[in-house]
């Protein structure tokens, strides 16, 4: 039976209730890899040994769950509790406010970040959020499966108390279905507990290249406030409008800036390429400023990131990881888009890839991300 998003599937099977989450006491710094880690860590090298005892005492602010489900890469597949080889990470943008239950939630952001076993590159690749994808069964939430837009499939894993892991896990077996990748691990990031790491790290330098206004934020005497609560209370907010320029931004309006897509030229591939600029300046100013070989910087930042951050790191030992990464730079970020960075629909309104972004995905489960990105530069995002 096949179902649209615009109306739930009747229940099938018992859902199964969500996943416990475990509290690790693991030194953090290793799982913070799994998402801004995979850009955080990318910035620190080995520099953090000494700091492991210190760093581990905050590492009951982040919660641990399972979010590749089905769609964990196997031993034969690579995956397993070594870093040795390749490394696919899902990671997954939310805005959810503190009214918010998950089940309301719909993943916004999409990238799948492959590094490569060479562990000297990462490549970022966007999923668009209105991707059409097939998605399957998933028992958890009682859904039957579906064709469904890639920011759904989030939202109807979440169902009937299945959560954002269940959520997290429907997406990743989707995207492993339509594009061959298994994931080592998964982060699901918080919008607004994501401004709290930007402004531990002191903000981020970022250039405007479109002068767009925020269809999210206004200001109140001079500060941000969601649009819709300030209409709720009878309020007029000054429009925020990013004008163009290079500059460095607070936290909040780093994300606000990356979370644009109307009124921008190429719509949500404007926006997908400002997220991974967000990222790759995030994993710079890490490095840059020395915040990565401090351990009482590390200690607060990571604090900030428990508010930001569900994670799932798989089997791997989480000193292996960030160790493992130690010669993966910031400026060793490939930003990639998917569609030559414009809508391909597919006659309803949807997405669809192109032959050579099903193409790119096969190179990025293979490994051969990098010669093909110098056989097709056209995939290259420009970061400007």
């Amino acid at each position: 039976m096949t179902v649209t998003a615009n109306r739930p599937s009747p229940p099938v099977v018992p859902p199964s209730p969500p996943e416990t989450i475990r509290k690790r006491r693991s030194p953090l710094w290793a799982r913070l890899s799994a998402a801004a880690g995979a850009v955080l860590v990318i910035a620190s090298g080995g520099g953090l040994v000494g700091g492991k005892m210190l760093i581990s005492q905050t590492t009951e602010t982040i919660e641990v769950k399972n979010l590749t489900g089905d769609a964990k890469k196997t031993v034969e597949e690579g995956g397993g509790a070594t870093i040795d080889g390749a490394i696919d990470l899902l990671l997954m943008g939310v805005d959810k406010r503190a009214s918010w239950s998950d089940d309301t939630l719909h993943a916004d952001t999409i990238i799948i970040l492959h590094i490569p076993a060479t562990h000297d590159q990462a490549f970022l690749i966007s999923v668009p959020r209105d991707t059409e994808v097939e998605t399957p069964a998933f028992a958890p939430s009682r859904w039957e499966g579906g064709t469904v837009k890639a920011t759904e499939a989030f939202y109807w894993g979440a169902q009937n108390g299945a959560g954002a892991a269940g959520g997290a896990q429907l997406l990743a077996k989707t995207l492993k279905n339509m594009t061959g990748i298994s994931f080592d691990g998964a982060a699901i990031i918080n919008f607004n507990g994501f401004k709290g790491v930007i402004d531990e790290l002191g903000g981020v330098d970022m250039c405007v290249d479109q002068q767009v206004t925020s269809k999210h934020l206004g200001l109140i005497d001079g500060k941000p406030v969601y649009l819709t609560d300030a209409r709720k209370e009878g309020l007029s907010p000054k429009p925020v409008v990013h004008k163009v320029g290079c500059r460095k931004m607070e936290g909040w309006e780093a994300l606000d800036y990356a979370r644009q897509r109307y009124g921008l030229k190429n719509g949500d591939y404007d926006r997908q390429r400002h997220q991974q600029q967000l990222l790759k300046a995030m994993a710079k100013k890490a490095s840059d400023s020395g915040v990565m070989t401090n351990p009482i910087k590390i200690s607060s930042l990571i604090k900030s990131a428990g508010k930001a951050f569900t994670l799932d790191i798989g089997d791997i030992e989480l000193p292996d990881f960030a160790l493992g990464l130690k010669n993966v730079a910031a400026n060793d970020m490939v930003l990639l888009r998917t569609n030559s960075g414009t809508f391909s629909s597919n006659g309803n309104g949807r997405e669809q890839f192109q032959e050579i972004s099903l193409q790119m995905f096969q190179a990025a489960k293979k490994d051969q991300l990098g010669q093909f990105v110098l056989d097709h530069p056209e995939v290259v995002a420009n970061e400007k």
